[in-house]
């Protein structure tokens, strides 16, 4: 080919479509060099900085001018002989750059032609010459100016053995090139075959090839021409691999495009197919297209994977208009939401677990113990199949708050389903999907909600199941917490078996009585019996009072509550076992106060005793005292309520009659029944105690319980019942400080009652010195801290006559 090239030729080269990346390519005009092997020193030569471009001998290729220093020298240059050095440097990214910022070796260009751009850049057409060599940087302004020498080439020639075959192998692997790229122009091969000089068709593909430019500039160095050759056809082949994999990548991804183009063609058709016979409707395409793609990722069994696959299948074939439609897709949805494989990690930090529960609830000893129990048995074990834990006692004592204390303890997610009011059986196994508005039990959709398969599930009040004519939901409650059989749950509306033996069940219930007897059978039974008056104070000060400080907008600087304040609000403003009364009252308090800081009004900040009326009103409660003076015919017991502990006085008084007994004050069976006994105990003894028998025949007996409003009942007034009438009999005093509880025999055996805690507290409160009790009390005694009781004297009896020794002033 000449080596001229006329304007035509570069309007061409500048504006062809054939670019690069940066909008470039190199063009083969080959130039053949008339002086390859001789070396000669340029003096003064300016140095063009190229980014990103190594210029190879014989290329032809536009450039981008748009440095200052850069625009000087290529218009200074074309004035002159056009001849400039063209070298790359080392970053890219550098603006100004230092004589070492850029390569030693570069190649010697002739500007053939220059463009100015809108911007006021340059673009020029050069042709590279020779390699060069920079002997010796001269100055860097106004541009780079350097000292070089042309280095010499010794490529072999087209007859030598070595040239013919390093031809062929250059081209044989531009060749495969070309035929694995298919970005590359197809008449790039014909251009290649045409090149019969391998000096220019190396620099050419040099040039050309999709390397990196620091390789580009190895190549450039490399003096050795066969070394060269050599260094290309090893970049050659590493591309060749390069295309080779990514045509394999194509192909597969091509295959499965091709399987995704048949199945929407088939789709396309069931669509025009559904369309004709559904008068239009949209297909439900998109949703079936989800459905696949969740129901692949989704962590769970072969088995379940196949149920779910043929599902979606049935849906695909049924028309969106029709009733069963939105059936089958909420039944996949509800399929695909449950978390059938998904478990949180527990944690098994027993001393966090401890913490926890003492920083969430004060008090409630033995029922924390119970549950660190429990979660150490889970530690070691590492499954559930150990009784269900109920528990059982009054309002507001935190039984469900210790569940969220639980679930905190051991990491996992918490939910609570509310069982008040349930006389659904479907509510616990689910409709059958056959029936109109079918949908999951209650059971599942906490699951779902919960998010993992091994929550801590509250069935909150599970003692207020009932049952009718639907069905009886406590009975479909024994397959949930069984150990044995819940590892198979059935509900109607999934139609497969789910696994419940990885959820922490913690059933709760004010009331005994009401569980049927198999579901109560399969849970232990935690009681909780309440707070005493201490431990209210404590709970009030830990967290109620900080708690309702905050829900007020309050700071501590603006409430302050005594220790008096708060138990007055406990003892005359509450009657509870729980504290939501307290904390109620405690909000009630914090209003006031929070209205007075928001008006800017003078209040009271710390809350003393004396403040509570003004703030709560007149007392709502009165409270039993003991009576200061002893009396004939009245005694003080001990009686226990849901809200605790409380003493109860019990009078007696004879008149004239015929020996009739009268009971009052609203007693139950079993009260009445204590009095009669004691009365018949009573007229066995009256001779030892020196009572004349006609004295029960010409007398009539009338006992009576204060309070009339308020039921009372229960065996633990019998031997007070009969020290009141022993004393109305004998006519002696009872002592005023003296309190007892405990049942009565016929025999004059006394027998052990329940609730002792809670009554001896009470009687505390109340002022009484001395307490007598069964014997067999004893150990209720050893349970409760000495703290709150180490003012008071204990008397254990086991018989009548020991008690009316103790009772009576002398």
């Amino acid at each position: 080919m000449n080596n001229q090239i006329n304007d035509n030729v570069v309007e061409r080269i500048l504006f062809s479509e054939e670019t690069e990346e940066e909008g470039f390519i190199t063009i083969p005009f080959q130039v053949e060099d008339e002086n390859p092997n001789k070396s000669e020193n340029l003096e003064a030569l300016p140095i063009l900085p190229a980014r990103n471009t190594v210029l190879f001998p014989g290329i032809v290729m536009p450039i981008t001018v748009g440095r200052k220093k850069s625009i000087k020298l290529v218009k200074k240059a074309y004035k002159g002989d056009k001849l400039i050095g063209v070298i790359t440097q080392h970053n890219p990214d550098a603006e100004d750059t230092a004589f070492d910022e850029i390569y030693k070796v570069g190649t010697l260009a002739q500007i053939m032609k220059i463009f100015t751009l809108p911007d006021g850049n340059l673009n020029i057409i050069i042709q590279g010459k020779k390699r060069i060599e920079v002997q010796e940087f001269l100055s860097d302004e106004p541009y780079i100016t350097a000292k070089v020498k042309t280095l010499t080439e010794n490529f072999p020639a087209k007859t030598n053995k070595q040239g013919k075959a390093l031809m062929a192998s250059v081209k044989d692997s531009a060749s495969k090139i070309m035929q694995l790229n298919p970005e590359i122009p197809q008449d790039a091969k014909g251009v290649i075959d045409n090149i019969d000089n391998l000096s220019f068709l190396t620099h050419f593909l040099c040039s050309n090839l999709n390397v990196e430019s620091t390789k580009k500039q190895k190549m450039l160095e490399t003096n050795d021409a066969s070394e060269r050759v050599t260094l290309l056809l090893e970049y050659m082949n590493e591309e060749i691999q390069h295309l080779q994999i990514k045509q394999e990548i194509n192909s597969k991804v091509h295959s499965d495009i091709d399987q995704q183009q048949r199945d929407y063609f088939l789709r396309q058709q069931i669509k025009i197919i559904q369309d004709e016979l559904n008068g239009g409707h949209e297909s439900n395409e998109m949703e079936l297209d989800t459905l696949h793609k969740k129901a692949q990722t989704k962590k769970w069994s072969e088995k379940l994977a196949k149920h779910c696959q043929k599902e979606i299948s049935k849906i695909a074939k049924m028309n969106p208009a029709s009733a069963e439609y939105p059936v089958a897709l909420n039944y996949v949805e509800f399929l695909l939401d449950l978390p059938w494989e998904e478990y949180t990690k527990d944690n098994h930090d027993l001393k966090n677990a401890k913490k926890i529960l003492d920083k969430d609830h004060y008090g409630l000893e033995k029922v924390k113990e119970r549950i660190i129990e429990y979660l150490a048995v889970l530690k070691l074990k590492n499954n559930l199949k150990s009784p269900i834990l109920c528990l059982y006692g009054p309002p507001g004592v935190g039984k469900t708050s210790l569940g969220k204390s639980i679930a905190k303890a051991l990491n996992r997610n918490y939910v609570r389903m509310a069982l008040g009011g349930v006389n659904d059986e479907a509510e616990i196994r689910g409709h059958r999907k056959t029936y109109v508005g079918a949908m999951a039990g209650k059971i599942l959709q906490n699951i779902k909600k919960a998010q993992s398969s091994n929550p801590v599930f509250i069935l909150d009040e599970i003692d207020k199941v009932s049952s009718d004519l639907r069905g009886d939901p406590a009975s479909a409650l024994l397959e949930v917490l069984d150990p044995e059989q819940n590892n198979s749950f059935g509900d109607n509306y999934l139609d497969m078996d789910y696994d419940l033996s990885q959820v922490l069940f913690i059933a709760t219930a004010n009331s005994l009585d009401s569980i049927h007897p198999a579901l109560r059978d399969r849970m232990e039974i935690i009681e909780i019996t309440g707070y005493t008056q201490e431990e209210k104070l404590q709970i009030a000060k830990k967290h109620l009072i900080p708690e309702q400080r905050t829900e007020h907008g309050l700071q501590a600087k603006d409430i302050r509550f005594d220790d008096a304040s708060i138990v007055k609000i406990i003892a005359d403003y509450t009657r509870e076992s729980g504290v939501r009364n307290l904390k109620r009252k405690i909000g009630a308090v914090c209003r006031k106060i929070a209205k007075a800081v928001a008006s800017q009004e003078t209040h009271a900040k710390f809350i003393a005793e004396k403040e509570i009326p003004k703030l709560l009103g007149s007392e709502i409660f009165d409270k039993e005292i003991a009576e200061n003076e002893n009396h004939i015919g009245v005694v003080t017991g001990l009686a226990w309520t849901q809200v605790g502990g409380e003493i109860l006085f019990i009078e007696a008084s004879l008149s004239k009659g015929k020996g009739r007994l009268t009971l009052s004050g609203q007693l139950g069976d079993v009260m009445k029944e204590s009095a009669q006994t004691a009365l018949s105990y009573l007229r066995s003894i009256a001779e030892n105690l020196g009572i004349e028998y006609q004295k029960f025949e010409e007398y009539d007996l009338h006992v009576h319980v204060p309070a009339g409003a308020v039921p009372k009942d229960g065996p633990s007034a019998g031997i007070t019942m009969l020290t009141a009438l022993a004393s109305v009999f004998t006519n002696k005093k009872v002592k005023s400080h003296v309190a007892m509880t405990g049942e009565i025999t016929l025999r004059g055996r006394v027998l052990p009652v329940g609730g002792i805690k809670e009554k001896i507290l009470s009687a505390k409160r109340a002022g009484i010195k001395e307490i007598i009790l069964c014997e067999k009390n004893k150990r209720d005694i050893e349970e409760i801290d000495q703290n709150y009781i180490k003012d008071i004297v204990f008397h254990f009896v086991k018989n009548a006559e020991d008690v009316l020794k103790l009772v009576f002033v002398d």
